[in-house]
């Protein structure tokens, strides 16, 4: 199949509506000074943090910004003046004037999104997790790959100095031994709270355009707001925060997947419609070791991070240090720390490849490797089982 016969294929099976993009847009080279344009799908607080992020670089331009409800958008234009202010993203990456998206948007629309700028000669910074449903993963692949573009998926950890430091330093140089056991815990500290669900829908957001491939219902504020605890949309803890830490298992360790997931847990804090677990444990199984995965809503209790238990020693990791506790006798333990800059690091990354054409550290390969235990886990925990997986045929068996 040709490159042109590929794309024709994919805008197709994208859902989208064909999308005008011209020879000059889709073939432009970045020089090494050249200014690149983003353009920003999803102005909520995710979309409007990684639009100053990226504004804050002076070899960048945020050229438009979309979103299908006009308080956002109007929110995010009022820190980029001279933006274009569009509520249809088929129209923001079918322009020639940008070379780069930020998807920001609900899980559900993050596939069809990065597919359908990167059919539009798009790079594409695509927020985790990358995926809403299993078989998503291998059609974005597809679409950078023959498309020829850049596709960073925005599991941050990939591009931070702190966790890059612990792997080379203490899991590559065989300091740690062999992985046996991997302990992760992610805890919010407290409920949401989903706020009044008699809400009246605002005149100036279009409901319909944001369910998109979701099944259709009436306007639901919780459901809008708080779109992660609702399974509809997402998968609470087991797909906005599980990702990050699985996808340190995979880069630690060199693993692609589990071949078994179970998960176990409920709605047991929350009293509202939500349909994500509010408490959740996870138990993974890869070829060699354990991971464990625990999140809970508890006042008082937040917590996160990541311990990797080995033959010789134990590695703790944070957010800004990292922990390593040797067992030979009387060892000090080694601890290094280094300030949070993960995102305007993974930024850095993106926008080099953009001019270099190189893999970024989180392409779309790594980010559909560490979305898909996620998806499994979410699996479990509605079916009530125990799934096994082949991760390299990427088959579940029940």
């Amino acid at each position: 199949m040709s490159a042109t016969m590929a794309r024709r294929s994919l805008v197709k099976s994208a859902g989208g509506a064909a999308l005008a993009f011209t020879a000059a847009s889709y073939n432009r080279v970045l020089g090494a000074n050249s200014r690149i344009r983003v353009g920003v799908i999803g102005c909520g607080n995710r979309g409007r943090y990684l639009t100053e992020v990226f504004r804050k670089r002076s070899d960048v331009e945020i050229g438009a910004l979309c979103d299908v409800f006009g308080e956002k958008l109007r929110m995010a234009g009022e820190g980029v003046p001279g933006a274009a202010q569009l509520d249809d993203h088929r129209r923001l990456v079918g322009r020639g004037d940008i070379d780069a998206v930020i998807v920001a948007t609900p899980d559900h629309w993050h596939a069809p999104m990065a597919i359908d700028a990167m059919n539009a000669g798009k790079d594409v910074y695509v927020e985790k997790p990358l995926t809403f449903r299993r078989e998503e993963g291998p059609r974005i692949v597809h679409a950078a790959r023959v498309n020829a573009r850049i596709c960073q998926v925005g599991l941050q950890r990939r591009s931070a100095t702190l966790f890059r430091r612990a792997k080379e330093e203490i899991v590559d140089s065989g300091q740690l031994g062999k992985v046996t056991f991997v302990r992760s815990v992610w805890h919010s500290g407290a409920p949401y709270d989903l706020g009044d669900p008699h809400q009246p829908q605002p005149p100036d957001l279009n409901w319909e355009r944001f369910l998109g491939s979701v099944r259709k219902r009436p306007w639901n504020p919780h459901q809008y707001h708080h779109y992660r605890l609702f399974l509809d949309f997402g998968g609470g803890s087991m797909t906005d925060l599980l990702t990050h830490w699985i996808d340190v298992v995979h880069m630690l360790t060199g693993k692609t997947g589990p071949t078994s997931v179970a998960a176990v847990g409920g709605i047991f804090v929350a009293e509202d419609d939500r349909t994500a677990p509010d408490t959740v444990t996870v138990v993974l199984g890869y070829d060699g070791f354990t991971v464990t995965f625990e999140s809970a809503s508890l006042a008082g209790l937040p917590e996160d991070h990541i311990v990797f238990c080995g033959t010789k020693g134990n590695l703790l990791i944070t957010r800004d240090h990292y922990k390593f506790q040797s067992n030979q006798p009387d060892a000090p333990p080694v601890v290094v720390k280094t300030p949070e800059t993960f995102v305007e690091e993974h930024v850095a990354n993106f926008l080099d490849c953009c001019r270099s054409r190189e893999s970024p550290n989180c392409d779309a390969e790594t980010g559909h490797r560490s979305a898909l235990p996620c998806h499994l886990a979410t699996m479990s925990f509605v079916m009530r089982k125990r799934i096994q997986f082949d991760p390299q045929r990427e088959a579940v068996r029940l």
